[in-house]
C-alpha cells in the first residue's frame, strides 16, 4: 500500500507543542557541539544529493542561528531500530555530545512487533546515557494497515520512552511533510529536498532547546 496513503490522517495525531528556543545554546560557541543523527533513510538523505540530507540541512540551520555543531550523518537506509542498536558503538564515536535518534519507520512498515522496537530503542537510549551522551528522540507513527491495536502499541513507544527515560521528544519526524505529494519523492516515502527543509524548520525549535539544555550542563 502506498505509504503516502497510509500516512493520511496521521498529521493531526502528531501535532504537539514543541519547546521553544528561549534557552538555546550560547551563540557563537567556540567549541562545536559534536552531534550524530542515528537514523534510517529518512535522515540519511535517500534519493537526494548529500548536501540536501537532513543532518546537513540541520547543521546549516543551526549555524544560521549562530550555533556551531560538528554533525555526523549516521543514517542507514532500510535500518530498523534493532539495526541501529547493533551498529550503535561504531556509529556514535567517543567524544560525541548529542545524538538525534530517528528510527522506527521501517519497523512500522514491516509490522515488526512493537515490543521489539521498544526494546531496541530503550537499549539505544540507555547505552548513550551511560556514555553521558544527550539524546533527542524523534517519534514515528504506524501506518493504519496493521490495524488500530498495532498502531496504538507502536505509537505509544516514543512518548513512553521520553517520559520513562527522561529524554526530550520530537513527536513525529515527518510532521508537515507526510501525506503531501509535493514534498515527497516519487516513491511517496522519502522527502524531497524541499520536504527536508520543512522537517528542519519545524524541528529547529526543539533542537535549539535540546542543545540549550546540553550547553547548560557542559558549562
Amino acid at each position: 500500500m502506498h505509504i503516502l496513503v497510509l500516512l493520511m490522517g496521521l498529521m493531526t495525531a502528531a501535532s504537539a507543542q514543541t519547546p521553544g528556543p528561549e534557552n538555546g545554546p550560547a551563540q557563537g560557541s567556540a567549541k562545536p557541539i559534536k552531534m550524530v543523527v542515528l537514523g534510517d533513510s529518512l535522515s540519511a538523505g535517500y534519493g537526494l544529493p548529500a548536501a540536501a540530507a537532513f543532518p546537513v540541512r540541520l547543521q546549516k540551520a543551526l549555524e544560521a542561528k549562530g550555533i556551531t555543531v560538528s554533525m555526523t550523518n549516521a543514517g542507514v537506509s532500510g535500518d530498523t531500530a534493532s539495526g541501529g542498536r547493533e551498529r550503535l558503538d561504531w556509529s556514535v564515536a567517543d567524544g560525541t555530545d548529542a545524538v538525534i535518534v530517528e528510527l522506527g519507520a521501517n519497523d512500522a512498515l514491516r509490522g515488526i512487533d512493537p515490543a521489539v522496537t521498544r526494546a531496541a530503542l530503550t537499549d539505544i537510549i540507555t547505552k548513550l546515557q551511560a556514555r553521558k551522551i544527550a539524546v533527542l528522540l524523534c517519534g514515528m507513527l504506524a501506518p493504519p494497515n496493521y490495524g488500530g491495536d498495532y498502531a496504538a502499541k507502536f505509537n505509544a513507544i516514543y512518548p513512553d520512552l521520553s517520559k520513562s527515560l527522561g529524554v526530550p521528544l520530537y513527536p513525529f519526524f515527518l510532521d508537515g511533510v507526510a501525506a503531501d505529494a509535493k514534498l515527497n519523492q516519487a516513491d511517496g516515502m522519502h522527502p524531497t529536498a524541499e520536504g527536508v527543509d520543512i522537517v528542519v524548520k519545524n524541528m529547529l525549535p526543539t533542537v535549539e532547546a535540546f542543545l540549550g539544555a546540553l550547553s547548560g550542563q557542559r558549562s
